[in-house]
């Protein structure tokens, strides 16, 4: 019973910091903290299905994503998963942890990405993601960063098969993620930044393109949306508009809790990114990891 009320004075820090966002029309009702914690404290994963077209060396290539929320419990201090969160005690974090895979085919070779992202649940106590890891596997080899929060910046530290990239160790000013921009839908869309932006953008982008990671300027706008190519109810889109260089991510998601993302475009120039939403289901993953358990990734439309 301690735990269940300690959940829900989490959850009511966090509603309490919603406020109307004065730059967009749109109006969100809140969920309470049992609505909440009935979805994402009932022991279980969401797991959603995408069919995705990846633009990759000037083509665009069919593959899947897929996005895993999940909450657990995180170490503040060491920035690892915690194996006994009662002894941590205050050390304690309980966070939306996001995993994002992509994998599509380049011609022969395979592509294998994943990104993992650490977002505490109460944001008034800790407003800034603490952790965020990415991995890129292919034919030619494989590379690998993490951004870990520290008192200003982010410590990024990165690994790759690329002479020009390198070992990287060095921080980076703390800013908004563009890495977390989808944990803070799931949270709570009411505080997504609205108007000019200082945003660290993604890595899977940074991978891809072979860009350093380093803060750029962006434009940011929540607003209803109209394309019929992404269904769902009351539809909302957000997009960060970048300058420098052109690129645009519209991320699609419902305006009702608890905000299911049905599918995102990413603009790179003469290139497009797109997902659209192939299936979702609440599952304890970790526990199914037998032969028969193959069933699940059949009507996640996996193989």
């Amino acid at each position: 019973m301690r735990i269940k009320n300690l959940l829900s004075l989490v959850m009511l820090a966090v509603l309490a910091s919603c406020s109307s966002n004065a730059q967009t029309d749109v109006n969100f009702t809140s969920p309470d903290a049992a609505a909440f914690s009935k979805y994402w404290y009932a022991g279980k994963a969401e797991l959603t299905s995408y069919n995705l077209e990846q633009s990759r060396y000037g083509a665009t290539y069919k593959g899947h994503a897929v996005l895993i929320f999940v909450t657990e419990d995180f170490s503040n201090t060491k920035q690892v998963k915690l194996d006994n969160p009662k002894a941590a005690g205050t050390d304690a974090v309980k966070v939306l942890k996001l995993n994002f895979t992509k994998k599509f085919n380049t011609g022969i070779y395979p592509y294998s990405m994943m990104m993992s992202v650490f977002k505490p649940i109460d944001s008034n106590k800790y407003p800034h993601t603490l952790k965020v890891t990415t991995a890129s596997q292919e034919w030619c080899g494989h590379t690998f960063m993490q951004l870990n929060l520290k008192k200003d910046a982010y410590h990024l530290s990165g690994y790759s098969y690329f002479e020009s990239e390198g070992d990287v160790n060095r921080d980076i000013k703390k800013t908004l993620l563009e890495d977390e921009v989808w944990n803070i839908i799931r949270l709570n869309p009411e505080v997504l930044p609205i108007g000019d932006v200082t945003v660290i953008p993604a890595t899977f982008i940074s991978r891809l393109k072979h860009n350093a990671l380093t803060n750029k300027k962006a434009r940011a706008t929540l607003k209803l949306a109209d394309n019929a190519q992404f269904v769902g109810d009351d539809l909302l889109v957000y997009e960060l508009k970048y300058s420098e260089p052109d690129r645009s991510l519209r991320i699609y998601f419902e305006k009702e809790f608890p905000h299911e993302i049905m599918g995102w475009e990413d603009t790179y120039k003469e290139m497009m990114t797109k997902a659209t939403k192939r299936k979702s289901m609440q599952l304890d993953y970790w526990t199914k990891n037998s032969p028969a358990d193959l069933i699940y990734r059949e009507q996640l439309g996996l193989d």
